[in-house]
């Protein structure tokens, strides 16, 4: 009876060693979501060549962002009125990783564009590019508002308290230490593209393939490129990125919380 219950007890262990070693038939395999090639893009126009787009991204699976020149949005649809005339691209970039070997050790994030034909502003922009730009969009031309000499005064470059522009530290345009350029000037123009030129004096030569832009609520205006505003040099830091405080056809004042030394930084600009 022992020798039977061994017997047993050993086919069963081989049994159990063999069916361990039997490869798993069902394992889940990691798939990637989304052909790269095949991402669909749809531009809308209300008009036939007008400004007013819906931008999508139909294809499931994917997730990402339009970034549409002007401005970026982490969605798969946008509705803009586009300021541009022209033939524009607009990119639909990919946040969802792809496999490009079927694993996760290799992966790349790509992007698909699309191009659209605007003919026509048929629709009115938001007033900032007005303000900005010209009311016809011809392309405006600013300076500072004051200077270039500082024994001119009047306030328009100055050191503020960071969590309050309207808190004047140091008069630094108006009482001894104008900035390099104060004599310079800038252009905005809508003409192929959301441009910015920058002169640092009557005389020099331009520094182009700059562009502005824009937050949704047009409470920031973004300077994209080698170029930068008047001023931003030394003291005030090279910031990009500039709070809107006042924007209207004859005056542009702007602000950032985060120049150099903790401090605040204001610039008065008024059309040339």
């Amino acid at each position: 009876m022992n020798r039977i219950n061994i017997y047993w007890l050993f086919i069963g262990a081989l049994m159990l060693v063999f069916s361990a070693c039997d490869p798993i038939e069902d394992r889940d395999v990691l798939k990637n979501s989304f052909n790269p090639d095949a991402i669909e893009l749809e531009a809308i126009q209300s008009t036939p060549g007008g400004n007013k787009l819906t931008l999508k991204m139909n294809t499931p699976g994917v997730a990402g962002y339009w970034d549409y020149v002007i401005d970026k949005k982490f969605s798969d649809r946008v509705e803009v009125i586009y300021p541009i005339p022209g033939l524009n691209t607009f990119t639909f970039h990919v946040t969802t990783a792809y496999m490009t070997d079927g694993t996760p050790m290799n992966v790349e994030y790509v992007s698909a564009s699309i191009d659209v034909q605007i003919d026509v502003l048929d629709n009115p922009l938001p007033a900032a590019y007005y303000a900005l730009v010209g009311d016809d969009l011809e392309g405006k031309t600013w300076v500072f508002d004051g200077g270039p000499e500082p024994e001119q005064g009047g306030l328009w470059w100055y050191m503020v308290s960071p969590d309050n522009y309207q808190e004047v530290w140091w008069n630094a345009g108006g009482e001894c230490c104008p900035p390099s350029d104060a004599a310079g000037r800038m252009i905005f123009d809508l003409d192929g593209g959301a441009n910015y030129t920058y002169y640092s004096g009557p005389n020099a030569d331009p520094i182009t393939g700059s562009s502005f832009a824009f937050n949704s609520d047009f409470t920031q205006l973004r300077i994209v490129g080698d170029a930068n505003i008047l001023g931003s040099e030394g003291n005030p830091g090279d910031n990009p990125v500039f709070n809107i405080i006042e924007l209207s056809s004859d005056r542009m004042v702007l602000f950032v919380p985060n120049a150099a030394g903790g401090t605040g930084w204001v610039w008065v600009f008024r059309p040339a």
